[in-house]
């Protein structure tokens, strides 16, 4: 009896072990600024804080989000746009000049959750990888 306990439950581990889940993207999904809107994180290498942006729709330009990045201790307005694939995101201390630039890529089979690329601050920093993650549509 005890045998046969421990073999449906190493069973049942296994199969949550094996099981992967379906990618929901449409094989020809591509980025837009509407997947780009909502709140995402954000890290960057070499420093240990989390930024948290909200974005939404650009009330001034069309296929443009507009909306803040927020770390410990400050929040910036952010604004950014997709195109051709490429995520572009500016962020301003000031609120009128460009501080800070995020380029990056969707990552393949995320469906829009996950961007890799590039972090640059200023125009002499040299760029630091980053990694977004949708938080919340």
């Amino acid at each position: 009896m005890i045998f046969i306990a421990a073999s449906a439950l190493s069973i049942n581990a296994c199969a949550q072990f094996d099981s992967k889940p379906a990618s929901t993207c449409a094989q020809d999904w591509q980025m837009s600024d509407k997947q780009l809107q909502g709140v995402w994180t954000g890290s960057v290498a070499g420093s240990e804080e989390t930024a948290r942006m909200m974005l939404g729709p650009h009330p001034e330009w069309e296929g443009n989000v507009k909306g803040s990045i927020s770390r410990p201790g400050s929040s910036h307005p952010m604004v950014g746009d997709v195109n051709e694939g490429t995520v572009t995101l500016e962020e301003s201390a000031d609120g009128s000049r460009i501080t800070a630039t995020w380029l990056g890529e969707v990552v393949d089979g995320s469906c829009g959750t996950e961007i890799h690329g590039n972090y640059q601050e200023g125009e002499n920093d040299p760029p630091r990888a980053f990694i977004m993650r949708k938080a919340q549509p």
